[in-house]
């Protein structure tokens, strides 16, 4: 009995023995390494760069008033369609004190000088039917009489301006009444019914009553980078991708790039301006975000291959060509020399053929 348990032990000792060098013996054998086979293959490319941005319409005014006063109507809301003179708000005018009084002292001081020029027109006709006067003294005195009535015509004009901020004659061409200086659609309506608004003037930009924009002609404005505005230019085809219709694409032709950089986060950046071809049917809102796509370099029929394989070494670069793959892949170590990349495929402009393999990323095990 003792000697079948010292037996069993042997044999436990060395199966673990055995086991474990078997073990060690599987685990410092190298791993067989295979790669992804990548074909050098010939497409048209194309290297493009997006520039972010809005839409926006190329002409949107701001209609402010033409007198300082508070709105009493508002003919109109966002969203409307409005023609040129037409009229949007009605401003009441807030006479200043000092001027109202100045105005009808000057009404008070007119129609004295009225009366007296009447009556001394009456006693110069009356002198001047009897025949002692000459007609020069009386044309005259008519004269005299003629200006005062203008002038207290006038003074009472400038009293009904200081009121009402216009005269009854003159209706048609009231500061008071707010008028659009374009066709278009109104975007914003900032003021109401009893609020204050001031004129444009040298220390102020004045209130604005609305803001009408002309939605047929649209336009993109965006940013590019320093180290791509050199290879872009006016008249270049733009590809533009609105953030609220993002299954969609619209045609624009890039017709300005500021002269001048503005920084933004520590980049310098310039403006561009691209106009948009929209269809009738489609309905695109002031200040959508947007992206415009432009192709800053292409090459068509170009030799290529997939981005992953190319090796970056200093200025060159290399590929491994598959040489064999029995039993087990085996490369050769190739310099190219590359032309654009469009981020996903390099151009191959020596070193490669079209079909050849190459190493791609390590398979997964």
């Amino acid at each position: 009995m003792k000697k079948f348990i010292k037996i069993t032990a042997i044999i436990l000792v060395a199966a673990v023995f055995i086991g474990t060098f078997a073990f060690l013996y599987q685990k410092s054998k190298p791993e067989k390494v295979s790669y992804q086979i990548l074909k050098v293959t010939t497409k048209d490319l194309k290297q493009t760069t997006v520039a972010t941005g809005k839409i926006e319409p190329r002409d949107e005014v701001e209609i402010k008033p033409q007198i300082s006063g508070i709105i009493s109507e508002v003919y109109k809301e966002a969203g409307q369609t409005v023609r040129k003179g037409e009229v949007i708000a009605k401003v009441k005018v807030i006479p200043e004190l000092g001027t109202l009084n100045s105005a009808e002292s000057r009404v008070r001081l007119a129609e004295m000088n009225g009366k007296q020029a009447e009556t001394n027109l009456q006693r110069m006709e009356k002198l001047y039917n009897d025949k002692l006067v000459s007609s020069e003294e009386y044309e005259q005195t008519l004269l005299a009489a003629q200006q005062a009535r203008e002038e207290l015509q006038a003074a009472k004009d400038n009293l009904e301006i200081v009121k009402e901020g216009i005269t009854k004659n003159s209706e048609s061409f009231s500061s008071t009444l707010i008028r659009s200086t374009i066709d278009g659609l109104i975007l914003d309506v900032p003021i109401k019914v009893g609020n204050s608004v001031i004129m444009s003037n040298t220390f102020n930009d004045g209130t604005t009553i609305a803001t009408v924009a002309d939605m047929s002609d649209l336009i993109f404005r965006g940013n590019v980078d320093e180290t791509e505005v050199g290879r872009i230019h006016e008249g270049i085809p733009v590809k533009i991708t609105l953030g609220a219709l993002q299954n969609m694409k619209f045609d624009a032709t890039l017709e300005y790039i500021s002269p001048k950089s503005t920084e933004n986060n520590g980049a310098n950046q310039f403006e561009i301006k691209a106009a948009i071809n929209v269809p009738d049917s489609i309905t695109i809102r002031s200040g959508y975000s947007a992206n415009a796509e432009m192709v800053l370099q292409h090459a068509d029929n170009a030799l290529t291959v997939p981005e992953s394989a190319v090796e970056f070494s200093g200025d060159s670069t290399f590929v491994y060509i598959l040489t064999d793959s029995v039993p087990e892949q085996k490369f050769e170590r190739r310099q190219i020399v590359t032309g654009i990349s469009d981020g996903i495929n390099t151009e191959v402009k020596e070193g490669l053929k079209e079909n050849d393999a190459v190493r791609g990323l390590k398979n997964e095990k």
